[in-house]
């Protein structure tokens, strides 16, 4: 498994590598979000409010500051730096924080389910306001725009399946032209009027704050600058900390020339009012109109795509981390990392069409959007402070200026946007309310389950193995016999796998294998440790998994297998094993011990409702065969009661009667 290694290093240096080809991939993977901001952030900030000087001096300045101190320094400057052996993402950062504080667990589940909740109002936000546009041209002024968004928006999610790889390599030349459209349209404006430039000093955001009429709720509005800034940690992985930091630098001077543009024909075009007129289409000059519509909804696709993707990641590892129930997880292309999960793309799906359909215009979801990933970047500031703490040992006293300098943005921001609860913010709370309890139930479930396993000394049934192993008066159950197994320890077995080999009919077998599966903390570990426990009769096998990886399971036994034959060990190339002049492969079948809620129980409440509600789940979810990457053929499936709480007492007598 060295190759492995050798490989995972090559992997890491690749993200190092600073090119032109791997610039252009970060600018097509990482700011389709934040990138499309522009489309509906300056409306947002007006909306039906009188303009003024101090309302969009004010709002370029909030604008430009939030994308300085939240965007910038927190994200790019310090969140980069918690890379987990070159990936990022809220998963990765728990990870590598998780031992130094047992409580990071909720905060971590309310950010990811906020990211899942956001995965479904930003394609929606983006392609809609893009479509709009086209009511700005000549004969299209009442075109319908929902059928046309939920037609693309579909589309989208359509092509999930058959993989992004082809499509995949316009993204980067979409976005260069995306954002050089922004900075032209920008700078038209900026050269016309350069007094706007004014607005980037601080004291205009501050003026607004406190000095125009509910100015601090204005926030919110801002806020839709940088709802993007989570994704440029969660594609680490993919382009590399050098490759975001140089192409932010770029793609921030495009956006704050738009926004200052905006600004500029805000102030010079004699209009008291906005109304639903959207500023970022009206800068443009009207033979532009078409294409520049065109981009922008190509530019809506990407950060749907963006979005649609981080979520595939986002619940693979969740399940790889015990977060979330199995579900069935593709890989529909030879890209590294590129994968496709059928229920969460499903999932997503209806959930933009619904998003659209009750809220029908951009207008009404900037009203709604936001709320939830307030909620996401408060929780990512929680666990980089660990970070900050525990694994780059800054000093205590500049991890909590950095927690309150951070926690009074995002707190502000949080309180700004609990207004949009009203105007539909309850969607994406609701949904983020969802997929939170989803892990709840599939983490705490677990660890209960995990508590009221009992392990036993493998040391006591040794000889009695050996002993089974060696009669032939009970019939072989196969030649190698392999088990699933929770212990890490390599002394212990389960004790529900010892009643399985001895009860009822005992399963005699040649050789018994006890395979444990470690998750690590890095994403793309595999290697494994072997231990003979009872010679050539017991054999622990301990493999070290990524976080990221799908487990293939029998792949690897059979490798072990070859491995160990090929270097003469434990004497298993002497053994006979199984194969016939009839059937070359090697005999061999998988135990799998699977738990049901047994009846014989008795709840407290939190306990009733998190296991019940976990078993429900998991009707839904994917078996353990399948998970595991085992074929139906190799594998035994057990089912064995879960008894968490027994009755104490059954309240049963027996009624006098005469007997004849």
């Amino acid at each position: 498994m060295h190759d492995h290694q050798a490989s995972n290093t090559a992997h890491l240096h690749d993200h190092t590598k600073v090119t032109f080809a791997t610039l252009l991939i970060a600018l097509g993977i990482i700011y389709g979000d934040i990138g499309t901001s522009p489309l509906y952030t300056f409306k947002a900030i007006v909306g039906k409010r009188e303009i003024s000087e101090l309302l969009v001096l004010g709002g370029v300045s909030c604008i430009f500051w939030t994308l300085a101190l939240q965007t910038t320094i927190k994200y790019v400057w310090l969140t980069l730096k918690a890379d987990n052996q070159g990936e990022g993402g809220i998963f990765s950062l728990y990870s590598l924080v998780r031992r130094y504080g047992k409580k990071l667990v909720i905060p971590t589940m309310l950010g990811a389910a906020a990211l899942l909740a956001d995965g479904m109002i930003t394609p929606a936000i983006s392609v809609t306001s893009a479509i709009e546009g086209l009511e700005k041209i000549e004969g299209l002024k009442h075109i319908p725009v929902v059928p046309i968004v939920i037609g693309v928006i579909s589309l989208v999610f359509f092509v999930q399946r058959f993989g992004t790889h082809k499509v995949g390599k316009a993204f980067g030349p979409i976005m260069t032209a995306w954002f050089l459209v922004l900075l032209a349209m920008g700078l038209m404006y900026v050269v016309q009027y350069p007094a706007v430039i004014r607005a980037l000093n601080p004291y205009y955001a501050y003026e607004l704050l406190t000095h125009y009429p509910q100015g601090f709720w204005i926030l919110g509005a801002v806020f839709l600058c940088t709802t993007g800034a989570e994704a440029l940690y969660s594609d680490l992985g993919h382009c590399g900390r050098n490759n975001i930091r140089i192409t932010w630098s770029f793609v921030k001077i495009c956006l704050v020339v738009n926004y200052l543009g905006q600004a500029a024909w805000l102030l010079n075009k004699g209009d008291t009012f906005l109304g639903d007129r959207n500023p970022f289409f009206e800068m443009m000059p009207e033979w532009f109109l078409l294409p520049g519509i065109l981009i922008a909804t190509l530019a809506a696709i990407v950060a749907s795509q963006a979005l649609i993707s981080g979520s595939f990641t986002l619940i693979n590892e969740a399940i790889n981390l015990n977060f979330w129930q199995r579900v069935g997880v593709k890989q529909p292309s030879d890209t590294k990392g590129q994968i496709y999960i059928p229920s969460v793309n499903n999932i997503l799906w209806i959930g933009c069409i619904l998003v659209i359909l009750y809220f029908r215009d951009s207008s009404h979801m900037e009203a709604a959007y936001g709320l939830a990933i307030t909620l996401a970047m408060i929780t990512t500031t929680i666990l980089l402070s660990y970070f900050l703490l525990y694994k780059l040992k800054w000093n205590r006293v500049l991890v909590f200026f950095f927690l309150l300098v951070f926690a009074v943005i995002e707190i502000s921001f949080f309180t700004a946007n609990v207004v949009k609860f009203r105007d539909g913010g309850y969607i994406t709370v609701f949904a983020g309310s969802i997929f939170f309890f989803v892990m709840y139930v599939s983490y705490f479930a677990r660890k209960i389950n995990n508590s009221y396993t009992k392990f036993e000394d493998l040391g006591k049934y040794a000889y009695t193995i050996a002993e089974l192993s060696n009669d032939e008066s009970i019939p072989k159950f196969t030649t190698h016999l392999i088990y699933l197994t929770k212990a890490d320890r390599r002394d212990q077995i389960e004790d529900k796998i010892i009643k399985s080999i001895f009860d009822k009919k005992p399963k005699r077998a040649d050789v018994y294998w006890f395979f444990h599966i470690n998750r690590t903390n890095y994403p793309y570990t595999l290697d494994y440790e072997v231990s003979e426990l009872v010679d050539d009769k017991v054999i622990k096998i301990v493999l070290n998994i990524g976080f990221r990886i799908q487990p293939k399971t029998e792949l690897y036994f059979e490798k072990i297998i070859d491995d160990l034959i090929a270097n003469k060990e434990l004497n298993l190339h002497l053994k006979d094993d199984g194969s016939t002049k009839y059937n070359r492969s090697v005999d061999f079948k998988f135990i799998v011990l699977e738990r049901y809620l047994s009846v014989d129980n008795e709840f407290a409440l939190r306990e009733g409702i998190i296991l019940k509600s976990y078993f429900f789940l998991k009707q839904f979810a994917q078996k353990d065969e399948q998970a595991f990457g085992l074929d139906k053929n190799d594998v035994l499936v057990e089912h064995i009661p879960l008894v968490y709480q027994p009755v104490k007492s059954i309240n049963l007598k027996r009624k006098e009667t005469t007997m004849r």
